[in-house]
């Protein structure tokens, strides 16, 4: 950081301080004439939208004599002597208000002179469009609700510091109006997820977020510890388990939407902590998920775009079923140009791509290395990546047609996995036995094996029906609906390291 930097930003917090040190003097003048800067409530009959949507189309000549109630964050204010301009934002848009000392009480024009940008005020006026054709409400009254004890940032319209905006995500949906749709539109794609699957008599279900013990996932726990209980616990990494546990006890249709935890790295589209959507149906296997999740996001998608077609990041994503389907056999081989059945083929493959291969590695393990390094990200339109190695999928049945295979589907979308789906194994004994070669795995270093799960084992002994199971990214869905680059655009709280 150069001198210059230095010293600018040095007199940024300066010019911080002394605001907020004169903003206080204004609170405790305020509660000293027993004005109290912190009011209890306000009655609003209007919101800003409410009043471009009534008198957007009145002229300068028009009158308008209703009198509105606005209460909101005051953006900006410019002064003219006798006269003041501002402009009020509240959660559905923003207006300007007009006030001259003529006409008015004194004590209104002071009071809103007084006022400092960020504050939360309230209004009382009338409609009128001024004479550059600007929408705007000339005061009546007008009051302090909350003082903002510290200033916007300096360029705070359009703010753009990422490590700012995902810290204080607060300034962030402030200054910037596109945010806030983003969230709006989450809000609304969670709100339709739900919907499509109560009308297919789907049940919204909740399950612990803390347990005794993890699995589902292939991916490594966040600890904590039940004081009471003398027991380390741990954060749920999936919802697979307890939801299949629901389908043995006689419902057929169980979906949640909820936080799921893992003890991972930080990327473009990872976070420790975000929305999985898990469904169970039972007398269903994975292609039947795969229609499911064909007809879920193409109406989803468009609901929300008015079309099948959804431009993300620059390229046209055709969301009209059916979806393009590839097995691992055929996109090894169109793709990295080997045979997934010849392990020597597999192994020097691997080995090429420097993807540096231990003695022993498992078929399995090195067919999904290569298809990473190699497949995943050159599948944009949405595809169905179907028929994994039985080694990397210890929860799926085998497929019925060859048993070195699973029945599970991946569905990637602009080289991001959104959906994984299996017809669920429901066999305790070769569950048990999936396990115990999880375990293995484990001690052979593999810290994101599964592990053993005997209540599980214990509830599909009493019988669980044929089941499909299906796994969706809500994170990675809006991304995918408002055109967002980066997970972190999409969650309110995004996980930041610690400031040095």
């Amino acid at each position: 950081m150069s001198d210059n930097e230095t010293t600018h930003i040095n007199e940024e917090e300066t010019t911080h301080i002394n605001e907020e040190e004169i903003r206080l003097q204004k609170r405790e003048t305020l509660i000293k004439a027993g004005k109290s800067p912190y009011k209890y409530a306000f009655n609003k009959t209007h919101h800003c939208q409410d009043i471009h949507d009534t008198y957007g189309t009145i002229t300068h000549d028009d009158t308008i004599e209703e009198t509105v109630n606005i209460a909101g964050r005051l953006m900006a204010k410019r002064g003219h002597g006798k006269a003041m301009f501002g402009n009020i934002q509240d959660g559905s848009n923003s207006i300007q208000f007009y006030i001259n000392v003529n006409g008015i009480d004194a004590d209104v024009f002071e009071t809103v002179a007084l006022f400092d940008i960020g504050d939360i005020i309230s209004i009382t006026g009338t409609p009128f469009r001024t004479k550059r054709g600007e929408l705007s409400l000339r005061i009546k009254q007008s009051d302090l609700l909350t003082k903002a004890l510290l200033p916007l940032p300096e360029k705070y319209h359009g703010l753009q510091d990422k490590e700012l905006r995902y810290r204080m995500r607060y300034l962030d949906l402030i200054a910037n109006p596109d945010v806030r749709k983003t969230f709006k539109k989450r809000s609304a794609i969670v709100s339709s997820i739900r919907h499509f699957l109560e009308k297919d008599d789907f049940m919204e279900v909740e399950t612990p977020v803390l347990n005794n013990t993890y699995g589902g996932a292939s991916a490594r726990p966040f600890t904590t510890h039940h004081n009471e209980l003398k027991q380390d616990l741990f954060l749920r990494i999936s919802l697979e388990l307890p939801l299949k546990r629901l389908i043995v006890g006689g419902f057929e249709k169980v979906f949640e939407i909820g936080r799921v935890f893992r003890n991972e790295g930080v990327s473009y589209k990872h976070n420790p902590e975000y929305t999985l959507l898990e469904l169970y149906q039972a007398y269903a296997d994975y292609e039947d998920m795969m229609s499911l999740t064909e007809t879920l996001l193409s109406e989803l998608v468009k609901k929300q775009t008015g079309t099948y077609i959804l431009n993300y990041q620059g390229q046209d994503l055709n969301f009209e079923p059916p979806f393009q389907r590839y097995t691992f056999e055929k996109a090894l081989k169109d793709f990295a140009d080997v045979d997934m059945n010849n392990y020597e083929a597999l192994f020097k493959k691997a080995t090429e791509l420097k993807l540096d291969p231990s003695e022993g590695i498992s078929k399995g393990t090195l067919i999904m290395d290569i298809y990473d390094a190699c497949v995943e990200s050159k599948l944009i339109q949405p595809t169905f990546m179907m028929d994994h190695p039985w080694e990397t999928s210890p929860l799926a049945k085998k497929h019925r047609d060859n048993d070195t295979l699973v029945e599970r589907f991946e569905l990637i979308i602009s080289g991001m996995e959104i959906a994984n789906a299996f017809s669920e194994l429901n066999d305790p004994v070769d569950q048990e036995a999936r396990f115990k070669d999880q375990e293995k795995a484990r001690k052979s270093g593999d810290d994101e094996a599964h592990v053993m799960d005997t209540d599980y084992i214990n509830a599909l002994k009493y019988g669980m029906a044929p089941t499909g199971g299906l796994g969706i990214g809500i994170d990675r869905i809006v991304m995918l609906l408002t055109d967002s680059h980066s997970i972190r655009d999409v969650l309110f709280f995004p996980h930041m390291k610690d400031k040095p």
